[in-house]
């Protein structure tokens, strides 16, 4: 019998990994990539009794491969936040979806593993930006404020690293900073015991903020605003926390940031307002490879030639 494990490479998807194998521990064959890179099923070569474990990507972009899977009598344990489509019916299947907009992986392992691992699931929901459910989690923790900050930097830095192009991008792979951080029962520890680390992360995360803050916005409205990155790696790493942190300033505007790539289409990122987590998968969803959740969504390669419609159908999603 072999083990899969196939998870988003940014914070929530390495926190629910880390909080899932601290609590069972299990050697596996580890399938992941750059945080948009979510048709990862398909690389997932399982036969029958094999288990395969899905953490933090669209069931709805992986659905023929999740059948083939089934078909294959595979057992599947799927935990998800974002739009599912159709959730096939079998006994191989255990799912876990939930795509409430305040809601993310972490904290349904969490609740799954009944608080056994709360702090790492406090990283992984700070590093989706949803810092409301983050603190409230927290208040469960005996830890001080200066404590809670180091979590909430820590899974803003770990989300941070999951953005590129390609894995040449990014300071670490997503498979290797898992393996680093889940040797750890305490992500505190992490922080203290693999500093160079934790600091490789921090120091990547503010020389490439600091780039992005001093982008002026292509657009803005009482709504929305929207902003144009380079073709350029620094670019390619911050484009969601660049995101994060525009909306977590404007908390009643919507963002769209918009990432040149080199075949001349654009990388999208869009967030709803704080104040109103919602509309943003929809809208992405009517572009070619656009997906998400309420909140927060994206289109991984919008050609050129429909910018246009999506700046107008995004100014009309949130006039």
């Amino acid at each position: 019998m072999a083990n899969f494990d196939v998870f988003n490479g940014d914070a929530d998807g390495i926190c629910a990994l880390t909080q899932l194998r601290l609590a069972e521990p299990r050697e596996a064959t580890l399938i992941t990539g750059v945080k948009r890179d979510i048709n990862l099923l398909k690389r997932v070569d399982a036969q029958s009794g094999d288990r395969v474990t899905v953490l933090d990507v669209s069931m709805d972009k992986n659905h023929a491969d999740l059948t083939r899977l089934l078909a294959m009598d595979t057992d599947i344990f799927y935990v998800d936040h974002h739009f599912s489509g159709d959730i096939p019916e079998s006994p191989k299947l255990t799912s876990i979806i939930n795509g409430a907009p305040d809601v993310c992986t972490s904290l349904l392992v969490n609740a799954y593993l009944k608080s056994a691992y709360t702090a790492w699931a406090v990283v992984g929901t700070f590093g989706d930006n949803l810092n409301k459910s983050a603190q409230g989690l927290a208040k469960k923790l005996d830890i001080n404020e200066v404590q809670l900050e180091q979590l909430k930097n820590l899974g803003i830095y770990i989300n941070y690293n999951g953005y590129g192009s390609d894995l040449d991008d990014l300071h670490f792979k997503p498979d290797e900073l898992f393996r680093l951080a889940s040797t750890y029962a305490n992500p505190l520890d992490f922080i203290h015991d693999s500093r160079e680390h934790f600091e490789k992360l921090e120091n990547g995360y503010h020389s490439d903020m600091s780039s992005a803050k001093s982008i002026n916005p292509e657009k803005t409205t009482v709504q929305t605003a929207i902003f144009t990155l380079p073709d350029q790696p620094w670019a390619r790493r911050v484009s969601g926390v660049f995101s994060n942190d525009l909306t977590n300033d404007h908390p009643n505007r919507a963002h769209a940031v918009l990432t040149e790539k080199s075949n001349g289409n654009y990388l999208v990122s869009v967030r709803a307002p704080l104040n109103n987590k919602k509309g943003a998968a929809d809208l992405c969803r009517k572009f070619p490879t656009g997906g998400g959740r309420e909140a927060a969504a994206g289109i991984n390669d919008l050609p050129v030639h429909l910018l246009n419609d999506f700046i107008k159908a995004f100014e009309k999603s949130y006039a």
